[in-house]
């Protein structure tokens, strides 16, 4: 499978829905739908408020468009060839497993924005090797950088009052 369309009737679509489509590289939505729409091949909602799905077989940089506030839960989840994020400050929550095994990611630069990450959102992201973590955030969730072997370097604020369980686990 290496694109599809997504008609006007389809009202929901769970997360990681094409998540095992390795070779997907366009998700095109019906301009006559009202709940989701899609720009250059990754899937949002209407407004463009919600990243839901970034398909995994697009390869290289992508940066989010501004309009962005969430990043849905597993919209990047296993995007091996995807090389550099740029999230920009328009982003307040970053989801569950939301970059889980990412391994082509090597930083990422989390805005002043961002003031709640989700489990696992960065796990195994094995070429990880440097996160700057914002003043804006308070709480470092259960396995957010879990099996992150390349990690080398992590800046974590003085706004950061609980680190959670196995938070930082298999970082060799």
């Amino acid at each position: 499978l290496t694109s599809i369309t997504i008609p006007n009737s389809v009202k929901t679509i769970e997360a990681s829905a094409f998540g095992s489509c390795e070779n997907l590289k366009s998700i095109d939505v019906a301009k006559e739908n009202s709940h989701y729409s899609s720009e250059n091949g990754v899937l949002f909602d209407i407004s463009k408020k919600t990243l839901f799905q970034y398909p995994k077989g697009i390869k290289g940089k992508y940066t989010i468009p501004n309009s962005v506030t969430t990043i849905g839960d597993e919209a990047f989840l296993d995007c091996t060839g995807l090389t550099s994020i740029t999230i920009p400050n328009s982003v307040t929550m970053i989801g569950e497993e939301s970059f889980g095994g990412c391994i082509g990611l090597t930083s990422v630069i989390i805005p002043n924005s961002v003031t709640a990450i989700g489990w696992s959102a960065f796990s195994k992201c094995a070429g990880l090797t440097s996160i700057t973590i914002p003043n804006s955030v308070t709480t470092i969730g259960d396995f957010v950088f879990a099996r992150c072997a390349g990690l080398t370097s992590v800046t974590i604020p003085n706004s950061v009052t609980e680190i959670g369980w196995r938070a930082f686990s298999e970082c060799s």
